[in-house]
């Protein structure tokens, strides 16, 4: 037998401690080099129940209270879900939306006061006889109708494609309002119009004063496709989910995580996936292949523990949720991310927490991109089991 000498040994140690054990759990992500732990769903005890079905591409889900859902479909109806059953009438159907490619009947929220006002507010596109633009108007929520419309900003620029147009409240009490570059990317980069930007206005439409740009509504500037914004609970620390190019106006890939910052500029088209430039904020996350985000809500319930304070998001092509793990010491760092392995529902696009502490999220497979199933479109849900 021969001797093994002292440098074929040090070989064997060498190997031996650099091979890791592979992994059988399909969902596994090696974890971050950044400070902090990961939190990986495989710990994470949770079921997923159907909510609703045939819809017809809910785009936003807002609730009014613990038994009544309201969502908008993209071709102009206002549904309510009502002790989890899908009521026949729509609360209300715009007759007047433009809902040919992507835009149509879009974002929607609630007053911050809505308990008292009971006011709620819902983007859309139509055509004005020369060009498709959207609108966000305001309503009173009756139970059974709307009343007194009332329009909170018009003319924003819309096209078949990125059209935004994603709205939330702030904790400052600010409407925030997405849109997308209606396919004038080099419009972005102006600040003067409102082509590719994230808007702030107060609740009847004025111009806060301490808007960055003096008696504009604009907040941030240089995106092309922005359709989701939340806030890191507690904070006013504005994350943002964004479309990247679709190889006609560059690479394709390129989908961005953005910490949005006052009077930011987010680069497009001057910059996109993971190129930078002076003066132009970078973002913290980039996929390539696209995953196409299409919504964006942080966790703030207690319910499902592993998930407190996680950004998640619903992917159209990507086909289901990413989840981000932001350090809550400092929460413009992101420590890990990862998609959802059993979301095995077709296109999702928009995702929100319920007064349950649930996760529900709404898949988009009628949109003309997906492959319809049975019962679609559908409202899930993500509950502790």
């Amino acid at each position: 037998m021969k001797k093994i000498t002292p440098v074929i040994l040090l070989l064997f140690v060498i190997i031996f401690v650099n091979c890791k054990p592979s992994s059988t759990r399909e969902d596994y992500v090696e974890p971050s080099k950044t400070t902090g732990s990961k939190k990986d769903t495989a710990n994470v005890s949770y079921e997923i129940k159907l909510v609703a079905g045939d819809l017809y591409v809910p785009w936003s889900i807002v609730f009014t209270n613990a038994d009544r859902m309201l969502v908008t479909e993209r071709d102009g109806k206002l549904r309510v879900i009502q002790n989890g059953e899908l009521l026949d009438k729509p609360l209300k159907i715009f007759e007047d939306v433009s809902s040919g490619g992507e835009e149509g009947l879009m974002g929607l929220a609630l007053d911050p006061d809505y308990r008292n006002n009971r006011f709620i507010y819902l983007s859309y596109a139509y055509d004005n006889g020369d060009e498709l633009k959207v609108k966000v108007v305001r309503y009173k929520d009756e139970g059974d109708k709307l009343s007194g419309e009332k329009l909170i900003m018009d003319n924003i620029p819309a096209e078949r494609y990125h059209a935004g147009c994603r709205l939330r409240f702030g904790p400052d009490g600010k409407l925030y309002i997405t849109t997308g570059d209606a396919g004038e990317r080099k419009l972005a980069q102006n600040t003067n119009n409102l082509y590719g930007k994230i808007l702030r206005v107060n609740s009847d439409g004025s111009i806060p004063d301490d808007n960055p740009f003096p008696g504009n509504p604009v907040w941030s500037y240089g995106h092309r496709n922005p359709q989701g914004i939340d806030w890191f609970p507690g904070t006013d620390v504005l994350y943002s989910t964004e479309h990247g190019p679709s190889g006609f106006d560059g690479p394709g890939g390129g989908d961005e995580v953005n910490v949005i910052v006052k009077g930011g500029n987010y680069g497009w088209p001057e910059v996109s996936h993971k190129e930078s430039k002076d003066g132009m904020i970078s973002p913290l996350l980039v996929y390539t292949p696209a995953v196409a985000p299409a919504s964006g809500m942080f966790y703030r319930s207690d319910s499902i523990p592993q998930f407190k304070n996680n950004f998640f998001f619903g992917c159209l092509r990507g086909s289901g949720i990413m989840r981000v793990v932001v350090d809550e010491k400092d929460p413009s760092k992101i420590i890990s991310d990862e998609m959802m392995s059993d979301i095995n529902f077709g296109r999702i696009r928009d995702i929100t927490e319920g007064p349950d502490g649930a996760i529900y999220f709404s898949t988009s497979n009628k949109d003309g991109r997906g492959s319809v199933r049975d019962g679609d479109d559908k409202i899930y849900k993500i509950i502790k089991k």
